[in-house]
């Protein structure tokens, strides 16, 4: 498995995403990705041009700046976290909760929708980030108020959403408060048929195969949603993601693809993220 997916890295990846498969996989030094990830850093303190692949643009997003502090954490660089909150200070709402995007001049999927209201999932994506990573900083503590008033009060949400709320409650430091919380947060997501166990079923609004699986919302052991699942379940997803490999080493994804740069970008980065949740849940040796 992983040398097929090495191989499918090799002839397919971004720079960035061969550097990051050498770090994690083969034992490559992590200042080559760091380099790969500041490349993408703009002078306003936050991140763009296409770091995620469907935001295009050059400008700053919150969800760049999301992806790159989580890349440079997973490669041991947590020196970014108050210049980044510099930038997302700029564009807080007086709630304390950002935007899912921001308006830009660049080319981004129809699904980046500049709406200056708060949005919990980009948020709590960063608000868990930072946690993750130890930053002290103004903006997290708002934020942090930010996405506690709104998961603790959430009665309906999405599969995308869930997973930010889960990242702010896997690294907020209050654990008892955030053990409840997820417990009530899995609880709605089997009400609401917010996770695919085998049905096929599809969320409104999405791509038809574009579900949330067990691993999506735990892609490690500890995460609070895998107490969610029992171990038949997350034993058959598993099972189903590893057989996902496809004939040429990688693995696909089900979301839109709105230009044919992002289908050869997207799938180096599933790869590594499904070899991640694999050999996290012990399913992958080295």
């Amino acid at each position: 498995m992983i040398e097929r997916a090495r191989k499918f890295v090799w002839l397919h990846a971004r720079a960035l995403e061969q550097r990051r498969f050498a770090l994690l996989f083969d034992g490559g030094p992590a200042a080559p990705v760091v380099n790969a990830v500041l490349a993408h850093r703009n002078d306003d303190g936050g991140f763009g041009h296409a770091l995620e692949p469907d935001g295009r643009g050059p400008a700053s997003q919150p969800l760049h700046v999301h992806t790159a502090l989580s890349l440079l954490d997973e490669a041991g660089d947590r020196s970014h976290g108050s210049a980044a909150c510099d930038f997302l200070t700029t564009i807080t709402n007086a709630d304390g909760g950002v935007p899912n995007s921001l308006s830009s001049d660049g080319p981004s999927a129809p699904w980046w929708v500049a709406d200056p209201a708060s949005d919990l999932l980009m948020t709590g994506l960063l608000a868990g980030t930072l946690h993750k990573i130890g930053a002290v900083h103004p903006w997290l503590d708002a934020a942090t108020a930010f996405c506690w008033e709104r998961v603790e009060s959430l009665e309906k949400s999405h599969p995308y959403e869930v997973n930010g709320c889960l990242r702010f409650l896997d690294h907020v430091p209050d654990r008892p408060r955030a053990e409840r919380a997820a417990e009530k947060l899995g609880e709605l997501v089997r009400a609401q048929g917010l996770v695919e166990l085998g049905s096929g079923a599809v969320h409104e609004g999405y791509a038809a195969g574009e579900v949330h699986k067990p691993h999506d919302y735990a892609p490690t052991p500890d995460s609070l949603a895998a107490r969610w699942f029992t171990a038949e379940e997350l034993t058959r997803d598993l099972d189903v993601l590893a057989a996902k490999q496809q004939d040429d080493g990688g693995w696909t994804f089900a979301w839109p693809v709105w230009t044919p740069a992002t289908e050869h970008e997207w799938r180096p980065i599933v790869t590594i993220e499904a070899l991640l949740a694999l050999r996290a849940h012990g399913r992958l040796d080295g």
